[in-house]
């Protein structure tokens, strides 16, 4: 008998190094937003699934600062 276990993953984003294009978000809006104060991407929920669209956004991050860890 198989087990099912789900595969965690989360979204890290060096907000650091982020220079603020938005690329994320546009993209990606139901994962990535834009910080009001700071201009740098964030993301909308903690818990956001990781779908084509958001590893099609990291991928296309000039900046390279998001990262997918499985």
């Amino acid at each position: 008998m198989g087990l099912n276990r789900e595969i965690m993953a989360e979204i890290i984003i060096d907000t650091y190094l982020c220079s603020g294009c938005e690329t994320c978000a546009e993209m990606c809006p139901d994962v990535f937003r834009m910080d009001q104060v700071t201009q740098k991407a964030e993301l909308v929920t903690t818990s956001a699934d990781i779908t084509d669209e958001v590893y099609q956004a990291v991928a296309f991050c000039p900046e390279k600062v998001i990262k997918i860890i499985e």
